[in-house]
């Protein structure tokens, strides 16, 4: 029978990570602050909100904004948002595993961390620097691929006037901007895999492959589960600064481009705040709902590896 932790041991494990604990702080002082303080204003996606009121004092509605939301055409705006996210949850890892598995092939460490930085460095620029970087190639005029297609006797591409050349653009600035980060979490998950697990598979005739398959897999797959568990949540999300800078606000591109982050944003612009808030609230808890069934489904297949 398992003993449970008694307040001294409690203490004790305390005072043995109390510095690694103290770094937590910062970042559970920053989701208080922006996560928890702000969710009384919820209440206002009930509300038909008005300035001199204030949130609770404005007039309650009801479900009539959830209504009102869910009577719309959704089919463009939550088959974009969901399409975009699942594409995002499933190449994310296989490219970030596949350049981490690149990487741990080296055997200059030079060379390692100088891919490392190169690749990372774009997680770091904004969406309006990536936007930028993509207009030079994808101006009508002067842009280097329609240059390029003319010097080869193609036609130009008015890139900005095309809505199905967007998802693969999206698709691929995602991945580009994001493969070096997750690049870095599956390498240095491949770092703590025990080197003696490969020692004894290479005296036993393994080759690259079948050390890659039966050992370095299955030791990733845990934090791989854990990471698809928590991109679940945002399957009814976008990246706002990606689907609002990279295509440039521009209408004729909505049939591809827009989703429910997007839609909410022209909501505030035209003052609709307990429209918005009430989209936010119905984004949120389809989040949850499959953090949770998703969490469940793992559960049942292998407990270890699910998140709570």
């Amino acid at each position: 029978m398992q003993r449970r932790p008694t307040k001294k041991s409690a203490w004790v494990t305390f005072k043995k990570n109390k510095e690694l604990l103290l770094l937590c702080v910062p970042a559970l002082l920053a989701f208080l602050v922006f996560a928890y303080l702000p969710m009384p204003g919820i209440y206002m996606a009930f509300t038909d909100y008005k300035y001199t009121g204030g949130i609770f004092g404005s007039e309650f509605v009801g479900f009539k904004w959830f209504e009102m939301f869910l009577a719309n055409d959704l089919n463009r705006l939550m088959r974009n948002t969901v399409a975009y996210s699942i594409a995002g949850i499933v190449l994310g890892p296989v490219t970030g595993v596949f350049t981490a598995l690149l990487l741990y092939e080296l055997k200059n460490a030079h060379a390692a961390k100088a891919y490392q930085t190169i690749m990372i460095l774009p997680y770091f620029m904004s969406w309006i620097v990536v936007s930028l970087i993509l207009y030079i190639f994808l101006d009508p005029r002067f842009g280097a691929i329609n240059q390029t297609l003319l010097r080869f006797g193609f036609n130009d591409i008015y890139w900005y006037s095309e809505p199905k050349y967007w998802p693969f653009i999206l698709i691929f600035m995602g991945i580009w901007k994001g493969v070096g980060m997750g690049c870095i979490v599956y390498y240095a998950a491949m770092m703590g895999i025990d080197p003696s697990l490969y020692e004894a598979a290479t005296i036993d005739g393994a080759g690259k492959i079948a050390r890659i398959r039966f050992i370095t897999l299955p030791g990733l797959i845990p934090l791989i589960t854990i990471m698809t568990i928590l991109s679940m949540g945002s399957v009814f999300r976008g990246d706002f600064g990606m689907f609002f800078a990279l295509p440039r606000n521009v209408g004729m591109l909505y049939p591809t481009t827009d989703i429910l982050d997007t839609f909410i944003f022209r909501g505030l612009q035209n003052g609709r705040l307990s429209f918005t808030t009430a989209v936010g609230v119905f984004q949120s808890f389809l989040g949850l709902i499959m953090i949770v069934i998703t969490n469940l489904i793992v559960k049942k297949i292998n407990p270890d590896n699910s998140l709570f």
